[in-house]
């Protein structure tokens, strides 16, 4: 994951990338991570079937489809704001393009460098998730309402900073020095999150 978010910093310092075509890039990682979130409840849901949902002080067992569910509509949601906010500022969607084909076809609107990114941070998340998910065999017990709400924390974090960044690049179009800022961020606050899990899984097995 390091690598794959250095290369776009290598990209815009050294190859003249378009800074506004890696943020998209940057953002459209908020949807790979929420295809792999819910992958993972399927995966999930497979072996467990169902599950603790906790509401209202309440806890009944549902099925793990009720919380797949749950999650594209939430999640989803999330994203088409997101998106909406940050196309609204730079001005990229053209005006004749609706939001949800923009995202269905953005093979359309990002230049070649900026789709080799993407499937860059795709394959990332893919083997992140192969070693840590699958490979452990953690699918098998862990607990799918914090499954569900995994993705969220790391991923405010890196709209917080791209939006930041969207304001940026419309008064410095080259925007190298914050590009170099936001990657930095992002990395640190990756390892700071993941940082986190462990002295949380380490806690509980203490305990």
């Amino acid at each position: 994951m390091i690598i794959a978010n250095l290369v776009p910093l290598w990209g815009v310092w050294f190859k003249g990338w378009d800074a506004k075509m890696i943020f998209i890039v940057y953002y459209f990682e908020t949807i790979i991570a929420g295809i792999y979130t819910a992958l993972q409840l399927w995966l999930t849901t497979l072996i467990k079937k169902k599950d603790a949902w906790t509401n209202g002080g309440e806890t009944t067992m549902v099925s793990g489809y009720v919380f797949i569910v749950f999650f594209i509509i939430h999640y989803g949601f999330f994203v088409l704001i997101q998106m909406h906010i940050f196309l609204g500022i730079l001005h990229i969607k053209p005006a004749s393009v609706n939001l949800f084909y923009y995202i269905t076809h953005i093979y359309k609107f990002l230049p070649e460098y900026a789709l080799w990114v993407l499937a860059l941070f795709t394959i990332s998340y893919g083997l992140i998730i192969l070693k840590e998910f699958i490979l452990t065999g953690i699918y098998k017990t862990i607990d799918m309402g914090s499954l569900m709400f995994a993705p969220y924390g790391r991923i405010f974090i890196q709209q917080f900073v791209v939006i930041i960044g969207s304001f940026i690049l419309l008064f410095n179009r080259g925007s190298e020095i914050f590009i170099l800022v936001f990657v930095i961020m992002k990395i640190f606050f990756g390892f700071l999150l993941d940082f986190q899990k462990i002295i949380s899984s380490t806690v509980k097995k203490i305990n």
